[in-house]
């Protein structure tokens, strides 16, 4: 079997009004499902089949094949944004996950100014993230299709895709409304504390 396009975790209509059905019927059901079956028909080429899609990004990363590359990651960062996103009123930072926000940024909302501007800021298409570095919290971003997987230490907690067809359908070319939006209202706590465990990568990865 190859590379699956990923159900998402919530109701087409539940992130409304921050990000409508229409936008999640073009970003997850076309964007998101022509990565898979990019991805697929590269590996097919490759002779890579049977190989699990954090494997097919590290070697495709490791031989400089781009399109494989590109492809595969933004595969598998979809795949970990939908689990990043809930419904309205998801539960606020806790435990651990809230002793390190303290720890490394001096409160919650330090932390989201930060991650904000790292999403704004952005130049041009990629992702805004979360990362656990040797213990520690840390923000940064990354471009076009790149990924934590296959940056070794870097272990994923949570990301914003900044790609202009994430927020287009509703915010036209605002990217700090969208921003706003999802970071102030739809994150999922929740799923980021989960991955303080370093088994973020495994929580979007896929066997053929």
């Amino acid at each position: 079997m190859p590379f699956r396009l990923p159900d998402l975790p919530f109701a087409a209509d539940a992130l409304a009004p921050h990000m409508s059905a229409e936008t999640l019927e073009f970003h997850h059901g076309k964007h998101h499902k022509a990565y898979v079956d990019k991805t697929n028909a590269l590996v097919g080429e490759k002779g890579m089949e049977g190989a699990r899609l954090s494997e097919v990004i590290r070697a495709a990363a490791s031989k400089g094949e781009k399109g494989l590359f590109n492809n595969s990651g933004q595969l598998w960062n979809h795949s970990f944004f939908w689990q990043c996103l809930a419904p309205a009123g998801a539960a606020r930072p806790t435990g651990k996950l809230a002793a390190l926000i303290e720890e490394g940024f001096g409160s919650p909302q330090a932390l989201l100014e930060q991650f904000k501007a790292e999403a704004v800021n952005h130049f041009a298409s990629g992702w805004a993230w979360l990362i656990l570095d040797r213990g520690a919290l840390k923000v940064t971003s990354l471009h076009d299709g790149d990924t934590p997987v296959a940056h070794e230490g870097m272990q994923p907690l949570l990301t914003l895709d900044v790609w202009e067809h994430a927020y287009y359908i509703d915010y036209r070319n605002a990217r700090p409304k969208f921003v706003d939006a999802v970071v102030d209202n739809l994150i999922n706590w929740e799923f980021v504390a989960q991955n303080l465990d370093g088994n973020g990568v495994q929580r979007a990865d896929q066997s053929p």
